[in-house]
């Protein structure tokens, strides 16, 4: 249904008259002094025909008359505010982020997403950041181009799968690096992906030894805290940060 279909619909439902939205809106306006706030006749029978979109403004008063939450007009015009987070990746391509587990997204690849910092995405977070776990739920993140942790391993621009019941360190005996548990790891203003040792209520992150990058050390639960294990992940045999790089400056 078009959006200016829906509120016509949603007026009827009001028993309320053009014209009777017309002087509603003109007291809301009053009241606010601000025109912006007021709704002609003219105006939205164009809104309704879907001549025209509303600005905030007017999408404010709707929603006061027509007793319906903001968002959900919002929702209307096709722009789903919960659904925010998903495109952080977009806005903070630098980022390593957390992905909800799709299959579709891991076929995808990472040559779509053009992402360059390891990031975490819809995986049932609450608005405090805590993550709500489900049982056998799985959740991805994706490796940003900056970050070097894991490499060679795990190259940048990888997605892993994450499985968020292992949130606890395995102390077990392992004989290979593809054996030893990888995290995915939750911090103040970002997440990060690594081996993981205790040492006196710390928790290390430890890189991989080719990647060049130093060992970091976190207060673990207040500055660090484990999202999940790692359990696989889809990995470039070449480097996609260099073939990122190359395209950015016209390189072929």
């Amino acid at each position: 249904m078009r959006a200016g279909t829906a509120l016509k619909t949603l007026r009827a439902k009001r028993r309320l008259t053009i014209r009777a939205v017309e002087r509603a809106s003109e007291r809301i306006a009053t009241a606010k002094s601000d025109r912006r706030f007021h709704i002609s006749n003219g105006w939205l029978v164009q809104l309704e025909k879907g001549a025209s979109e509303p600005g905030l403004h007017k999408l404010f008063t709707l929603s006061v008359i027509y007793e319906t939450s903001f968002v959900e007009l919002i929702q209307l015009y096709d722009l789903d505010v919960h659904h925010a987070s998903e495109y952080s990746t977009f806005a903070k391509p630098q980022n390593t982020q957390l992905l909800r587990y799709e299959p579709t997204i891991l076929m995808s690849g990472p040559e779509t997403m053009n992402r360059q910092e390891t990031t975490l995405l819809s995986c049932g977070l609450s608005k405090r950041r805590k993550l709500l776990v489900k049982p056998g739920e799985f959740c991805q993140g994706y490796i940003g181009l900056n970050d070097f942790t894991m490499y060679p391993l795990i190259r940048p621009g990888s997605l892993v799968r994450i499985d968020l019941l292992q949130q606890k360190l395995l102390n077990i005996t392992w004989r290979n690096e593809y054996e030893r548990p990888i995290y995915f790891i939750e911090l103040r203003d970002a997440f990060a992906c690594a081996w993981c040792e205790l040492h006196d209520g710390d928790l290390m992150l430890i890189p991989h030894h080719l990647s060049g990058t130093s060992i970091r050390r976190f207060e673990f639960g207040k500055e660090a805290e484990i999202v999940g294990r790692v359990v696989g992940f889809d990995t470039s045999c070449i480097d996609f940060h260099t073939s990122f790089q190359e395209q950015a400056v016209g390189v072929a």
